[in-house]
């Protein structure tokens, strides 16, 4: 078998300005990848008729699936729709059961009366196949012509990703078969990009045709990631999981976890295995630590809470950063954080705790302390530790960083690595 490939055409001005950002690219990509479907191309384009009518003119030449979002709405600029039809010769007519439906949501549970403008949203071309819309008023579409199949959803995230898998996914795996497409992903932290690549050339070289090694550097670590196709899933995970397993090895010195999951979730089974917990003392990321650890579902059995102490009053009042300390070497200090974090572990009754204090930017930097400049700190009944990092970023990527390393810091308390 053969892979099949697959275009996403997201539509609407809003994603072309930044406005909104396009995470149903992101959701349709990984429902196809699970089913063996390789997206190959995304594109997104503005509420412009000729625009549209290119991408589904470029996307039908090698492709068997396109996914389109977007603009099936009740307004002047919601021109999906009524270019579909002209697009493949149909004519509008209503669905009735996407009519008493939506008439159901606007009469019954929105206490709301029909107007035109909704009434409309019920109009579909005669020649597609109707995605009955459970969760919205605008039903999905599914039109066919010279063998590829392009389905139409609704650009609401909620709405498309229901459409998705119960509509688009089931008709895709019952009309077409392709080889398996399988991933192994692991993450790596304490080493470069580029230094991790000397460090598995061999490994990468020796690599057979059909397998593929990605690298994913964020946040100052770097996630591996070996994707496969086959027409036997069984010969496929065979052959992924005995590369994976020599990959591991090739990065053991710096492998923190063989799956691919962010490090909060990593410290978080750490510290549910162990029954231990964990406090946060936070100047200059404002609370967005506390932030990814209490985010999955779980993180009140090991995250207690923390101190936002931005300003030097807090930290002295509340975290016992001695004033003389404030005063000489300052907030952004090793003896700072190390308080910091001894205070906040104390204070919460917690097994660890963690401290940061630093310069994000874009301003407050001195010719001593520089902007990226970050202590941070990690303590448990034991010791103490702090580290001093140089970011190069904005404010809002220096923030993320800091709390990654700082979870990654904590990690390696956790395992006796520091």
């Amino acid at each position: 078998m053969d892979s099949i490939n697959a275009t996403i055409i997201t539509i609407g001005d809003e994603l072309l300005i930044g406005q909104v950002i396009d995470t149903n690219s992101a959701f349709i990509a990984q429902a196809l990848n699970k089913i063996g479907v390789a997206v190959v191309n995304r594109i997104a384009v503005g509420d412009d008729a000729e625009a549209i009518k290119d991408a589904l003119d470029a996307a039908a030449v090698k492709n068997k699936i396109v996914i389109i979002t977007g603009g099936l709405g009740p307004t002047a600029d919601d021109i999906t729709k009524p270019l579909l039809n002209n697009y493949f010769g149909g004519k509008l007519v209503v669905h009735e059961p996407s009519l008493a439906h939506i008439t159901y949501i606007f009469e019954e549970i929105h206490k709301r009366p029909m107007i035109d403008r909704n009434r409309k949203q019920a109009e579909v071309p005669n020649v597609c196949e109707v995605l009955f819309n459970e969760k919205g008023t605008a039903p999905g579409m599914l039109f066919k012509k010279n063998g590829v199949f392009f389905f139409s959803l609704p650009g609401v995230p909620h709405e498309m990703k229901w459409l998705t898998e119960t509509h688009v996914v089931p008709i895709i795996q019952k009309n077409f078969s392709s080889n398996f497409i399988g991933h192994r992903t692991l993450l790596t932290a304490g080493i470069g990009e580029s230094f991790l690549a000397e460090l598995i050339a061999p490994f990468e070289q020796a690599l057979p045709s059909e397998i593929k090694l990605a690298y994913l550097p964020n946040f100052g670590m770097v996630r591996l990631r070996l994707t496969g196709s086959n027409s036997e899933e069984q010969i496929l995970n065979k052959t992924l999981n005995s590369l994976f397993e020599s990959l591991k090895k090739a990065v053991v010195d710096y492998l923190v976890i063989d799956a691919d999951e962010p490090m909060e979730v990593v410290v978080g089974n750490l510290l549910k295995a162990k029954n231990h917990t964990v406090a946060t003392a936070e100047s200059c990321t404002g609370g967005y630590i506390g932030h990814l650890l209490s985010k999955h579902a779980g993180s009140s059995q090991f995250y207690t809470g923390g101190i936002i102490s931005y300003d030097n009053r807090i930290k002295s009042e509340f975290l016992d950063v001695s004033p003389s300390i404030l005063q000489t070497v300052g907030a952004v200090s090793k003896e700072a954080v190390e308080q910091m974090a001894l205070a906040v572990r104390a204070k919460m009754g917690t097994d660890y705790a963690i401290s940061v204090s630093g310069i994000m930017g874009p301003s407050g930097q001195t010719d001593e302390k520089p902007l990226g400049m970050v202590w941070i700190g990690v303590a448990n009944k034991e010791k103490v530790v702090s580290k001093l990092f140089y970011l190069r970023f904005d404010r809002a990527r220096n923030i993320e960083v800091t709390a990654t390393q700082a979870i990654n810091l904590l990690r390696l308390l956790i395992i006796n690595k520091i």
